[in-house]
Parts: structure tokens; sequence; C-alpha cells
């Protein structure tokens, strides 16, 4: 497992120096290719000055941009990867043959406990495939999840949303655990101490849904005090971006539907909005008066601000950034990922999934959810495993 925040600067390079926090970076897998990444790394390492990184590509293509950024320069360490994994290539095929790549390169970094934290612009399911081949599920974990960050009203700007897209089914031991990890990365990047987690459903009545989402509000309510979240029951796609909920729970089909349908609705109002404010003279006129007001929105709801979906429950953290990401994207996703590496997100999840887990299905099993037993067993639990941030 890649453990800890903070490497020491004599492993990189055999730089001396304070700690740093380094981060794994595929410079080869965006849509704007390694000069965006490049761009990005130039606006992080501004921002970011104890983050040391590891750019995994070509050296011919990368080593020019690299002579561009004097002041990046002598805070990356390259490593030449002559393949790149495509956006048409299958999952099983890079599995087998992707050894050579720069997805694969960067992965291994985190394997070989060089860097505490991964960042690809890549494509996304050959990503979760190396991910787990490479990194291997933490103990207790059945099913990764991938997190993403939703504008919403709460006072952070975001809720929290997985699985968007790791596997597109979930049990209810799953669901839970999904919530073990949510609760963690909620805590641990947006500053929360205690999350309000919610189960998408069709609806808020308890009888609604399927029976193992009926099963997962069993657990979760029993868990919450062990996994120190507050349980508010099911909740629908309209409380997405609300402010009554803080992480919202689903399997990785519908929570990989609901982002597309997300981001779709929102280019769609942003055309809409576009057409209208330019139609007409008067309608110019208009929006050169509401610029500020204008500019407010625009960054709101930039889907730049959110770019990096999180793999959860690996024995390392990665992050996958919009395959159209910018420099400004990018810097994002670094920015994400230092955080979590300074976090330990990946031994507070570990952490976090074995006494919520424990606690969830003894609860649950037992009849005694929201019982003076659920404090009794967490402590007990926290005893064994430690402090789960």
């Amino acid at each position: 497992m890649a453990s800890g925040t903070e490497i020491p600067a004599q492993t990189v390079a055999g730089r001396e120096g304070p700690s740093l926090t380094v981060i794994s970076i595929d410079a080869m897998g965006g849509d704007h290719g390694p000069a965006a990444v490049v761009a990005g790394l130039v606006l992080s390492a501004a921002e970011l000055p104890d983050a040391h990184f590891i750019l995994h590509g070509d050296q011919t293509v990368l080593t020019p941009l690299l002579d561009r950024a004097p002041a990046l320069r002598s805070r990356v360490d390259l490593r030449h990867a002559d393949r790149v994994v495509t956006m048409e290539d299958k999952p099983a095929q890079v599995m087998r043959h992707g050894a050579g790549t720069s997805m694969f390169s960067t992965i291994d970094a985190v394997k070989n406990g060089e860097a505490t934290v991964a960042v690809s612009c890549g494509n996304t399911g050959a990503l979760m495939a190396v991910s787990m081949l490479r990194l291997r599920k933490l103990p207790g974990v059945n099913r990764p999840a991938i997190a993403c960050y939703w504008p919403s009203r709460n006072p952070s700007g975001f809720n929290v949303m997985l699985d968007v897209g790791a596997d597109i089914k979930a049990e209810a031991a799953d669901l839970l655990q999904f919530a073990a990890m949510g609760t963690s990365y909620a805590r641990n990047s947006l500053g929360l101490p205690r999350p309000r987690i919610g189960l998408l459903n069709v609806g808020t009545e308890e009888h609604k849904g399927r029976a193992e989402l009926h099963e997962a509000f069993a657990q979760m309510t029993a868990a919450a005090s062990a996994g120190e979240f507050d349980f508010v029951g099911f909740v629908e796609g309209s409380d997405i971006p609300s402010d009554r909920v803080d992480v919202i729970v689903t399997d990785g089909f519908t929570g990989n539907v609901a982002l597309k349908t997300g981001e779709g609705t929102a280019k769609l109002i942003s055309g809409f909005l576009r057409e209208a404010l330019t139609s007409t003279l008067f309608a110019k006129i208009g929006a050169l008066l509401a610029m500020k007001a204008l500019k407010r929105l625009q960054a709101q709801t930039d889907p730049r601000r959110a770019n990096g979906g999180v793999f959860l429950g690996l024995n390392g953290t990665v992050i996958k950034s919009h395959g159209s990401a910018d420099a400004t994207g990018i810097a994002a996703a670094v920015r994400l990922a230092h955080k979590l590496a300074r976090a330990d997100l990946t031994n507070r999840i570990a952490a976090r999934v074995a006494s919520t887990g424990l606690a969830g299905s003894v609860l649950a099993g037992s009849g005694v959810a929201g019982s003076g037993l659920a404090g009794q067993d967490a402590a007990a639990i926290g005893a064994e495993t430690g402090s789960a941030e």
C-alpha cells in the first residue's frame, strides 16, 4: 500500500530539502495532448510549492515542453513511455498488453511507493482496470467506486456522488462501503466533520425502490454512528445539487447516467443563455450591464473547478481528469491530488470501511439499529481499527 502523505525529498531523484508531496502524472491521455498537461503543471507548481511531479510519456515530446518551462523543469522527473492507451482501447486489452504505456507507468509509480497519488486524463475504463490490476483493492472492499464533485447549494459549493461509473451494479454491502468511502472523501476534501449521506432512489418514501436499496437503507441506518455520518435516508435526483445532503450514494450505472445528464443539461442551458444574450442589440447591451453577475455565474458553474473523479477503494489514490481538460482543469485535478495525498486518504478509507462495514452488518442483522448498542460497538471497532478520518 502506498501510505503516508509525505515522501522524503531524498527519495525523489536524489533531491534534498523539505518533505515533498509526489504526484504521478500521465502526460499522454488527454484530448489536448501533453502541452495542456505541462501547462497545467506550470500552474500547479506555482500554487503548490511542496509538490513534485513524476511525468510519464514520450520524452521526445515532453522534453521540449519542459524546456520552455524552466521553473517547472527542476520539479519534474521525466519517465519515458513510448506507448499510449487510446480512448478506443478495450480495458481487457490494456490489462494484457498495456505494459510500457504511460498509463501503466503512472500507476506503477504509486504501486512502487514513489508517489502517493496518480492523475490521468486517459480512457476511464482502461484506467480503472489498470489501477485495480496494479494497486489491488483495499482489504474488505468488494467494488471500488468513482467519486465526483457535483455543484450544489451547500456552503462548500459541492456535493459528492459515488459511484459514477466504476461498475454498473452494486449490492447492499457495496452501497454501505460507498457510504463509508464517500464519508472519508467528503471529510478530507471538503472539510465536513460529519457528512450527511443520502441513498439515491426513485422516491424518498421508505417502501420505494429495489430490494438491495432497502437492505442498504437498514445497514446505513445501523452504521451511521460507527461511520461518523448522518444518514438522511432516500434522496431523489432533484436532491443531488441541493443542500439537503453532502454525499449521494448510488450504483455506477445510475450515477454515470446522472453525471452525463447533468453535463449535457449544463451545456444546453449555457448554449441557450449565450443565444439569448446575443440575439438582439438590446440583449447584448443587457449582457454587458450584467457582465459581473454573468462572470460570477460562469465561475460557479465552470466544470473545470470540479475536474477529477477519484477512484476510491484501492491501495493508492487515482484521479481521473476529464479527457477534454485544459490547463486550468489539469491544475484543478492536481490540486485535488495534492490535498488527498496530504490527507493520507487511502489509509483513512481503509479504516473507515472496516469500522462501518462491521457495524452495518452486525447491527442491521440484530435489529438494533439506532440503539445504544451502536455507540458501544462503534467504540470497540474504533479501538481495533484506529481513527478513521
